[in-house]
């Protein structure tokens, strides 16, 4: 389980988060949503080392991992698969998805099969097992998404952190990019998803918070936000 209590995070003299408190349960799925800028790819980057919080409390199972490295994070068992996806280009998709596995092959997280969690990568995504051999930088966009998501299962995570997976893809591939985030629901996969097309996340989401300049503005069960008139009149085009 999840627990943010009172984070503060920014870029410079740029406070961005004003002291967000939220929880992701174990085994749910969990959406943040909201306009450009209200800080949800900041609260992501904050949650895994990436930027250092400012402060506040961020509990991964009890235990406070605001500050950490990223590396240090990873150790903990939280798994980000970034905006941006960030593959890297000069490896095989192979080796990618490999060192997804890195804590665990050097002792740092209970090892477990991995090669058998490589298999499972590419039964979740089969363009990658097509792709094994190939070099990262040389697959389009949706194979990169797939190939970020698939290395940070790797980890073998007890939370995975999806930042804008559908960014930049062609509607057939957001399809199968959220019928994949649903399928991972099904097995328990703890998430939390930053998604720029709200609706679909609070259709695959248990509960959602609304972002709005670095302060949660609503919160509650998804399905109850995606019918509620302020939140749609407000963030999905509704009236």
């Amino acid at each position: 389980m999840l627990e943010v209590q009172d984070l503060h995070a920014g870029y410079g003299q740029v406070e961005v988060l004003h002291g967000l408190s939220f929880s992701v349960p174990k085994g749910q799925v969990v959406t943040l949503i909201g306009s450009n800028g209200a800080g949800k790819t900041t609260t992501m980057r904050a949650l895994s080392g990436m930027i250092r919080p400012r402060g506040g409390t961020i509990r991964l199972n009890g235990r406070d991992i605001a500050g950490l490295d990223s590396h240090a994070v990873a150790r903990e068992g939280l798994a980000h698969s970034p905006e941006g996806r960030r593959v890297f280009p000069t490896l095989s998709v192979e080796d990618n998805l490999t060192l997804g596995a890195f804590p665990r092959l050097t002792g740092a997280r209970p090892k477990g099969d991995v090669a058998a969690d490589r298999e499972r990568a590419f039964t979740l995504f089969p363009r990658l097992r097509e792709r094994r051999n190939q070099l990262a930088g040389t697959l389009s966009g949706g194979e990169q998404q797939m190939l970020a998501m698939g290395r940070a299962l790797m980890l073998r995570p007890d939370i995975l952190l999806l930042d804008e997976p559908s960014m930049g893809l062609a509607p057939k591939l957001v399809e199968e990019v959220f019928r994949i985030i649903r399928q991972l629901k099904e097995e328990r996969v703890t998430m939390l998803l930053v998604e720029q097309f709200a609706m679909a996340a609070l259709g695959v989401a248990d509960h959602a918070y609304v972002l709005e300049n670095g302060r949660i503005r609503f919160q509650g069960p998804a399905a109850q936000l995606k019918s509620d008139p302020a939140v749609r009149a407000a963030y999905l085009g509704g009236h």
